[in-house]
């Protein structure tokens, strides 16, 4: 995993998160090809909203993501377009998956920051920032 910042019109960040969702009534749904095309959809998302999908894993019945994104435009807005974007492409080309479900996603997330240093680093530095 790189450690290198990103940057932007007045910004220098860098923001990454886990981030799980499951399909409606945690239905194993992904097999059969919907998970391969789920990924290329995601990817496809990611590019087209600028947001960067660094590792991701399709399970039968949620998702497991490791995003990036500049915090203006914020991770749950990733989310949502993921949501949105595979929904829509998903239910069209699978109409198997309509049959089984009512809608493709739950409305939750689990969203976890992951830090490029440790949580004890940080409040080092910042105690010992009280001298300066």
């Amino acid at each position: 995993m790189k450690n290198e910042y990103n940057t932007s019109e007045h910004l220098v960040y860098l923001c990454r998160y886990h981030v799980i969702f499951c399909p409606k009534y945690r239905r194993k749904i992904f097999v059969d090809g919907i998970d391969v095309r789920t990924k290329e959809i995601f990817l496809e998302t990611a590019k087209s909203h600028q947001f960067e999908i660094m590792e991701m894993e399709v399970m039968p019945d949620h998702v497991h993501l490791l995003i990036s994104c500049n915090p203006r435009y914020g991770i749950m807005q990733c989310v949502t377009d993921l949501k949105r974007d595979s929904s829509y492409k998903l239910i069209r080309e699978f109409p198997s998956i309509r049959k089984r479900i009512p809608c493709l996603w739950t409305r939750s997330a689990f969203i976890a920051t992951v830090g490029s240093v440790s949580l004890e680093t940080v409040k080092q530095y910042i105690e010992s920032q009280k001298g300066k």
